[in-house]
């Protein structure tokens, strides 16, 4: 049951991502799960891999390439899902850095009232 609230709060920021930032648009809440379920299944199987890659980059940057792989990962779940439009890879780190936020906020959110 937790897996589901957590995909619904993650596409319910997804879906927000529009009205904060004009280059993302998602067409529809359905679009929005649909992104999110990929986005999940992509930070689950593909980013830890790409981390462990990236490694020496990621410590000689002190850790911000992390941005650059988030990033590069939303635009690329972009590209895969129709009906979600990201317009550049700048635009994808912003909009994944906001749908962090949005959707750590949210958690907090739901988590603190189901106490």
């Amino acid at each position: 049951m937790r897996h589901l609230v957590v995909w619904f709060i993650n596409a319910i920021a997804l879906f927000m991502l529009p009205y904060l930032m004009s280059s993302i648009q998602v067409d529809s809440f359905a679009v929005a799960l649909i992104a999110a379920l990929i986005l999940g299944l992509v930070n689950t199987f593909i980013r830890p891999l790409l981390v462990l890659f990236t490694l020496p980059a990621t410590l000689l940057s002190l850790g911000l390439f992390i941005f650059v792989i988030n990033g590069a990962l939303f635009w690329l779940v972009g590209n895969f899902v129709t009906g979600f439009h990201v317009r550049g890879f700048w635009s994808a780190v912003g909009g994944a850095i906001l749908y962090s936020i949005i959707s750590w906020t949210l958690t907090i959110m739901v988590h603190n009232d189901s106490r």
